[in-house]
């Protein structure tokens, strides 16, 4: 199981995914992603047009799939939910999904993979305890089950790294739409280096930092510094550094830039995504001060460290 500090940097993550959805949820490791928000309300009031007469059959039933996965979503019933959209996203072909489209995927997959990312780190967590007793038993039914679980991450991030090539990214017109499938094309190869071991962690993260960098090279040239989307791809970006490549002076580096860019033009921030934007730059700085404590303390004992000999060792 993760560390209070990786729960506290996953919790960030999550958050994100879902603020894009109006704040509706906590995300990274929480099987409910968000802030909070009137969004779920919203859906009660939500009503399938009367005039399907004048829609192609296409048409129908993408707003049919649409209202299911929003009915799938009151009932709590992600797996679900990810079916209606999957279709959604498979019958507009070459047409790419509309905002509220491509946050309702994007919340369907968050919550079905944020369930058994919260399992695998339970399950982890006391899969070490055990060894740390010696009930070598319990063990090897713990790492059986763990695997069960495994396979299930993977099949999820499969399924929608599968949908992402094959439909969104292609697709993907705007700039804004770009950065947010190859965002979230990172956040899924990203998940499975978490519990990848090996070749397979390594080509993860090598996927992770292919699709991260792309996504920040359009967000950069495109997107103001201030737009939630940047401002969670550079959060998300910088947890990858700390997280899978263990380099937390890149993943400090990048999050205080964004941060920084961020802050000198909060004033043109306009009322529909001030909430959001802040909340991410937030989430940076708290991280930001943590990474950064973080450092200090191993710089401390790395002094304390070198001011002792090592045993055996001369003085020089």
């Amino acid at each position: 199981m993760e560390s209070w500090k990786g729960q506290h940097h996953a919790l960030a993550v999550v958050i994100f995914s879902s603020i894009v959805l109006c704040n509706r949820g906590n995300e990274h490791d929480s099987t409910k992603d968000g802030v909070g928000c009137g969004y779920s309300l919203l859906l009660s009031r939500v009503r399938l047009h009367n005039n399907t007469a004048k829609m192609s059959p296409s048409d129908s039933s993408r707003e049919e799939y649409v209202y299911m996965a929003k009915l799938a979503e009151q009932a709590e019933r992600y797996e679900e939910m990810v079916d209606f959209m999957e279709k959604v996203a498979k019958t507009v072909d070459v047409e790419e999904l509309t905002v509220e489209e491509r946050n309702l995927l994007s919340v369907a997959y968050k919550n079905v993979i944020g369930a058994r990312r919260a399992s695998w780190r339970i399950i982890s967590s006391i899969e070490q305890k055990e060894e740390s007793r010696g009930n070598t038993d319990h063990v090897a039914i713990i790492k059986d089950y763990r695997g069960k679980i495994e396979s299930e991450l993977s099949k999820i991030c499969e399924g929608i790294l599968s949908l992402l090539e094959s439909h969104l990214v292609p697709s993907a017109s705007s700039a804004e739409s770009k950065v947010f499938y190859l965002k979230m094309k990172g956040d899924y190869h990203r998940y499975l280096a978490e519990f990848k071991t090996g070749t397979e962690r390594k080509e993860a993260a090598e996927s992770t930092l292919l699709a991260y960098k792309s996504a920040q090279d359009i967000a950069l040239a495109e997107l103001a510094s201030t737009h939630p989307i940047r401002l969670g791809l550079a959060l998300n970006f910088s947890v990858f550094y700390y997280e899978i490549l263990n380099s937390p002076d890149r993943a400090c580096a990048l999050a205080k830039q964004a941060f920084d860019e961020a802050i000198s033009e909060l004033d043109t921030l306009g009322e529909e995504s001030y909430k959001d934007s802040t909340l991410i730059m937030q989430l940076l700085r708290d991280n930001l001060t943590l990474w950064t404590s973080d450092l200090t303390d191993e710089a401390g004992d790395d002094i304390k460290e070198a001011s002792k000999p090592e045993s055996g060792e001369g003085q020089q």
